[in-house]
């Protein structure tokens, strides 16, 4: 028997064990309420997608713990072995608002025995499971030995591409497609995302209409422009299959002197930028692509680039909920899906950790305080910030533990390789304990059915039609 023969047939097996559990289960039920009794089945928090076959932050810078997954009673909230309340982790982000575009609220941590984001995480093996935590880069403008293997061998959740990974429409549908082909046979499909801000951060081909930078919208202050940018966004990215954009900045921009930021904020004004940020982010969701907010707690007060260092910031938190944390705040209650944490040390949050894998940065201020429940995604591990500073496996391993969901690999195979082994060794050992695990993925697989990913192959963007509409929208407000 072949290596995927056997994968075949454990996870056969699985599913039939798992069918019997549940018709036992519904005898048991049964038993119970006739004699009066009842059975709760609110306290499992984990997350998952029926089964379908169906990204870092750049600036133009170029034993087994788990077993298969067995329903839990209490999922862990950054790392330690209490269960937390419902509201700490993975939620609706606070409002009650729908978010998904199928309409279901992809944080909501409620499950029952029908859940099917439950069954789905259930049905996983530990190594799926493990794939989920990735979103990894790739070398090239074609599918390779290397990208197979990180989809067939080591399952990652998905890719971030580069303006190096993208010559022409044509090809970087043929890309796209290509890795998505190479998934049909992995039970979940695969986030496939972009760095799409507008302005100097782009990845889209050249036959695409340049959108303005943000300051250049925060100039104009209107919601419509934003908005309509987002939808611009969206639409060029659904039109390829893509499916996550790390848009839009929600950084303030208070120092005139940022190496990183500029003119990617919507600028200095904390309202201003809350209220352009919302408007852009709700245009990009309603093209069906996931929008991620960043780089919080806010990367705008920073005097080094976090692609070449680490970033000092000494604000105290009166500070931030001043001016860093407006525009998140308002996110988060505009139901915002994923966030993406900066490379930042802050020693008076935390002298020891980045915020990128800082307990206190991402449970105890984003999930607590502000109530974010949605989906937590690093910055690029591979950036100068870690990689100059820390393992970039010990650092993964913190992001989990931290309250994380996914870890963002931009680049370098062997680095991939190296989080990912040492996310299994943790979850092996105990370090990241089954609870954690599968609190983390059922967030990511649950998102993802909210928007209805799928590995089907894309038919390609309307490049004509949607260059007609950006060119109407920019001559409206004078930025053509």
């Amino acid at each position: 028997m072949n290596k995927q023969e056997d994968h075949t047939e454990k996870k056969k097996g699985v599913k039939a064990l798992y069918r019997l559990l549940r018709i036992s289960l519904a005898c048991v039920m049964s038993i119970m309420l006739a004699s009066g009794c009842s059975l709760n089945h609110g306290g499992n928090n984990a997350s998952g997608q029926t089964g379908a076959n169906g990204q870092h932050d750049a600036t133009g810078q170029e034993g087994t713990a788990g077993g298969n997954g067995e329903p839990n009673s209490s999922a862990n909230q950054g790392g330690d072995s209490s269960n937390p309340p419902e509201s700490t982790s993975n939620g609706d982000g606070g409002s009650g608002k729908d978010t998904g575009p199928d309409g279901s609220n992809p944080g909501d941590t409620n499950t029952t025995a029908d859940d099917p984001v439950l069954k789905q995480l259930n049905q996983l093996t530990t190594e799926e499971k493990i794939g989920q935590l990735v979103l990894v880069g790739m070398d090239g403008t074609a599918t390779s030995a290397e990208t197979r293997e990180l989809v067939q061998k080591y399952y990652v959740g998905g890719f971030i591409f580069y303006k190096n990974n993208i010559d022409s429409t044509k090809q970087a549908l043929s890309l796209f497609n290509g890795l998505k082909k190479d998934n049909q046979d992995n039970p979940v499909p695969l986030w496939m995302s972009v760095d799409e801000e507008g302005g100097r951060v782009s990845r889209m081909p050249d036959e695409f209409v340049d959108m303005p930078t943000n300051l250049a919208i925060g100039r104009k202050n209107s919601t419509e422009l934003s908005h309509g940018i987002g939808q611009i966004l969206g639409r060029e990215l659904a039109g390829f299959g893509l499916n996550m954009d790390f848009a839009p900045v929600l950084d303030v921009n208070s120092n005139p002197d940022n190496p990183v930021i500029g003119d990617r904020s919507f600028g200095d004004d904390a309202e201003r930028v809350a209220r352009l940020g919302r408007a852009t982010m709700e245009g990009i969701r309603e093209e069906h692509v996931v929008p991620v907010v960043k780089h919080f707690p806010g990367h705008g007060d920073t005097s080094v680039d976090s692609h070449i260092g680490l970033p000092v910031v000494n604000h105290d938190l009166a500070r931030l909920r001043k001016l860093e944390l407006v525009p998140f705040q308002a996110a988060v209650k505009d139901q915002a899906d994923v966030v993406m944490i900066a490379h930042l040390l802050m020693p008076k949050l935390d002298p020891d950790h980045p915020a990128s894998f800082s307990k206190t940065v991402i449970t105890d201020l984003l999930r607590k305080e502000l109530g974010f429940k949605g989906v937590v995604i690093s910055d690029d591990m591979t950036m100068g910030a870690i990689d100059k500073n820390y393992s970039i496996g010990k650092a993964s391993v913190g992001a989990i533990l931290a309250g994380g969901n996914i870890i963002l690999i931009g680049h370098d195979y062997a680095k991939e390789k190296e989080a990912i082994q040492a996310l299994k060794d943790a979850v092996k050992n105990g370090t990241i304990s089954e609870e954690v695990l599968n609190d983390r993925v059922y967030a990511v697989l649950k998102l993802k059915r909210a928007y209805g990913l799928t590995d089907k192959p894309a038919n390609g963007p309307d490049v004509d039609r949607i260059n007609k509409d950006a060119r109407s929208l920019l001559g409206k407000y004078g930025l053509k």
